[in-house]
């Protein structure tokens, strides 16, 4: 890949990751993994998720996520959100890629 970014983390999203290592310290040397797979309730799934291994084809981005190569392309121009509510805490995904997405926010279709 070229050295553009796949995706963007807000500064909310950045500084959730931040805080959620410094609470664990076992987390310090985690990413927060972004994987897109087959599945879902429109086609495909969003996974987050910890992870302290890195391949030679994955992306690191701000020091903080990681993109596996399979999964970039679905991510390109994405945006990695924190947001909170009423209806609890999550991290979000804006993936102008996806032409619908489920309730849940965890799927999606392209």
């Amino acid at each position: 890949m070229s050295d553009f970014q796949i995706i963007t983390i807000t500064s909310a999203a950045y500084n959730r990751i931040e805080d959620m290592r410094a609470q664990k310290s076992t987390l310090s040397r985690h990413y927060l993994r972004i994987e897109v797979s087959g599945g879902g309730c429109a086609g495909f799934l969003y996974d987050l998720r910890w992870d302290d291994t890195v391949s030679e084809r994955d992306v690191i981005i701000d020091d903080a996520v990681v993109v596996d190569a399979s999964s970039q392309p679905f991510l390109l121009g994405a945006t990695l959100d924190y947001q909170t509510g009423l209806m609890g805490e999550n991290f979000k995904i804006i993936n102008p890629n996806a032409s619908s997405s489920c309730g849940c926010g965890e799927s999606f279709s392209l």
